[in-house]
C-alpha cells in the first residue's frame, strides 16, 4: 500500500541523494517555539448560512495557509536525556546517545513533521519523497522509486540516528543501517487509526529522541488544534446524515489506475472529520483497493477528494474525469472534485487541523477558500515537470 501512496511523488527524482552542505545546515533558521494551540481559522458560518454542500458544482484546490510547522520548543536539548533506550517496534532495543543528525524516514512525511515540531527541525539532514513543507524542502532525498531506501546515500549522509516504519524500505537497507552502528528505531504504523493516532505517533518520535516531555507537550497541542477544528466544522456541516455529503477518496495515478482509500487507509477518518459521509465504508471497502466503473457508480459519491499531482498525472481534470465510471457519479457530473497537495493530505502529523479546515472550507464554503498566487514550491515544481514529460 505505502508505495502506491506515494507513487505519484515518485518520479521527483534522485538527482541530489545523499549530498548536502555544512553551510547549509549552518544556515538553518526554526520558526519561534509556542506550546499554545493556534488552531486554523474557519469561516464564520453555520450549515444553515451555506448551500447545500450535495448541489454544488465545480472543483476547488485546498490549500492550507501555511505549511510552516511551530515548533513546541526552540531548545529541545534543554528538556533531552541521552541516552535513549527504546524498543524499536520490530523487536530490537536501541540506544539513542546522539541526535545532532537525525533522519526521519516514513511513506508520509509524518516522521519528520514530527521531528521538527519537536524542535530539532535543524538536526535532520535528509528527507523521504514525502516531506516536502517549508524549511525541510531543500534537503537531499534518501529514497529512489517512491518508497525505496538508498543505503549508501543515508551513509553518506552519517545520521545519528533514524527513525522509520515498515511503510517504507526495503527491511534489508534498514537493517544495514543497524549493522552499520546507527540505531535505526521503527515505529508503529498510526494510519489506521488516522487523526486519532496523530499524537501517539508524536510520543514515540519524542521517546526515541529522549524529549518525552516534549512529545506530551506537542501531543497535546496537536489533538487540542483538531479537536477545536473539527468542533468548528460541526458548525459548517450539516447535521443530518441525509444532508451530508457523499464523499470518497480516490488516488489517482495515470490515465487507467485509481483506487479507493477505504476503512483503515487514514482517509475515512480524513471524511468522518470534516463530517461527510464515507461512501466507500458504506459498500464495505477496506485499506487502498482497487476501484471498478460499476462500484463507483453505484456508491453516488457528490465530491471527489483526490492528491494534485495524481490529477495531474492522469492529464488535468477533465482527463481524470473521463476515467471509468466517474463521469457518471453527481461528483463527476457536477465537477465536484476536492484535490489538496500530495505532501500534506495524508501526513497526519502536527499540521492536521490545517488540512481537516483545507478540505472542510473547499467542501462546505469553496468561496472563501485560500488561494495564495502560486502552489507551494513542491507542487509547483512536480507539476512543471509532469506537464514537461507529458509534452514530450
Amino acid at each position: 500500500m505505502a508505495a502506491l501512496v506515494v507513487a505519484s511523488l515518485a518520479a521527483t527524482g534522485c538527482a541530489n541523494i545523499g549530498t548536502i552542505s555544512e553551510s547549509g545546515l549552518d544556515a538553518c533558521d526554526m520558526p519561534e517555539a509556542s506550546t499554545d494551540p493556534n488552531p486554523p481559522q474557519l469561516p464564520d458560518k453555520t450549515s444553515a448560512e451555506l448551500p447545500d454542500p450535495r448541489a454544488m458544482t465545480g472543483p476547488t484546490t485546498a490549500y492550507t495557509h501555511t505549511d510552516q510547522i511551530v515548533p513546541i520548543s526552540n531548545i529541545p536539548t534543554e528538556y533531552q536525556t541521552l541516552p535513549s533506550i527504546v524498543t524499536s517496534s520490530d523487536g530490537p532495543e536501541q540506544t539513542v546517545t546522539d541526535t545532532t543528525r537525525i533522519l526521519a524516514l516514513n511513506q508520509n512525511g509524518g516522521l519528520a513533521a514530527a521531528v521538527y515540531a519537536l524542535g530539532f527541525g535543524c538536526n535532520l539532514v535528509g528527507r523521504d519523497i514525502a516531506t516536502g513543507f517549508s524549511g525541510l524542502s531543500s534537503l537531499p532525498l534518501v529514497v529512489q522509486n517512491g518508497t525505496e531506501l538508498n543505503a549508501e546515500a543515508i551513509l553518506a549522509l552519517q545520521p545519528t540516528v533514524v527513525i522509520t516504519d515498515t511503510s517504507i524500505g526495503p527491511y534489508d537497507v534498514q537493517l544495514q543501517l543497524r549493522e552499520a552502528g546507527i540505531p535505526v528505531i521503527f515505529v508503529p504504523i498510526v494510519y489506521t487509526n488516522g487523526i486519532q493516532g496523530v499524537g501517539s505517533q508524536i510520543q514515540q518520535v519524542a521517546d526515541a529522541l529522549g524529549v518525552s516531555e516534549l512529545g506530551g507537550k506537542l501531543a497535546d497541542r496537536t489533538n487540542q488544534e483538531i479537536s477545536q477544528t473539527i468542533q468548528a466544522i460541526d458548525k459548517m456541516a450539516p447535521s443530518s446524515e441525509a444532508d451530508k455529503p457523499r464523499i470518497v477518496f480516490l488516488y489517482v495515478r495515470g490515465k487507467s489506475i485509481y483506487y479507493w482509500f477505504g476503512e483503515g487507509s487514514g482517509a475515512d477518518s480524513l471524511i468522518q472529520a470534516i463530517g461527510g459521509n464515507d461512501v466507500a465504508m458504506e459498500v464495505g471497502f477496506e485499506g487502498m483497493t482497487p476501484t471498478n466503473s460499476e462500484a463507483l457508480v453505484k456508491a453516488a459519491p457528490d465530491v471527489i477528494i483526490a492528491m494534485t499531482l495524481g490529477i495531474a498525472s492522469a492529464g488535468g481534470l477533465d482527463e481524470m474525469l473521463q476515467l471509468p465510471g466517474i463521469a457518471q457519479t453527481p461528483a463527476g457530473q457536477n465537477r465536484r472534485v476536492i484535490d489538496m497537495s500530495d505532501y500534506e493530505v495524508m501526513s497526519f502529523g502536527p499540521q492536521t487541523a490545517q488540512v481537516l479546515a483545507a478540505l472542510a472550507t473547499a467542501i462546505y464554503d469553496p468561496d472563501e477558500s485560500y488561494r495564495p498566487d502560486e502552489p507551494p514550491a513542491m507542487i509547483k515544481n512536480r507539476l512543471q515537470e509532469i506537464g514537461q514529460d507529458q509534452s514530450k
